[in-house]
């Protein structure tokens, strides 16, 4: 039995994955960036209209940070399982391919904790930015918050 459907499921599955999660989170926070951009707030009768327009889509970033460590986790205990399997069929294995073995496995938690970070910080922004423009909506409505 190989091992090497495994180290493909690592490499092209768990680390495309987050790859392909770091492309819609910043495809999604850019097409936000530019709707709130071109936005025009005086255009809403309510707030609450506004705010679901403000909103939407934000929920996807906010997932993928908050799962994507999860994802680079699960392809590190691959790539343990992995290192694991290759040391009990081959007895002689050295260590430094043990060493080389673990350390690959921890690549996808790397990742995994980069995309994370990146989405964190898109979403925080954006919802900085949906913040203003409720407010500025609310003052130009003569709205009085607390």
């Amino acid at each position: 039995m190989s091992a090497g459907w495994l180290s493909g499921l690592i490499d092209y599955g768990v680390i495309g994955l987050l790859v392909a999660l770091s492309i819609l989170v910043v495809a999604v926070s850019l097409e936000r960036y530019f709707l709130y951009r071109k936005l025009s707030i005086g255009s809403f009768e309510d707030i609450k209209s506004l705010e679901l327009v403000l909103t939407r889509k934000l929920s996807v970033i906010a997932s993928v940070g908050s799962n994507a460590p999860y994802l680079g986790l699960l392809g590190t205990v691959l790539g343990i399982m992995l290192t694991f399997y290759n040391m009990g069929k081959d007895a002689a294995m050295d260590t430094g391919r043990i060493m080389t073995g673990l350390a690959l496995a921890l690549k996808a938690t790397a990742v995994g904790l980069v995309v994370a970070l990146v989405a964190v910080v898109l979403y925080n922004a954006l919802l900085r930015k949906v913040r203003v423009l409720m407010l500025e909506w609310e003052i130009a409505n003569g709205r009085k918050t607390l």
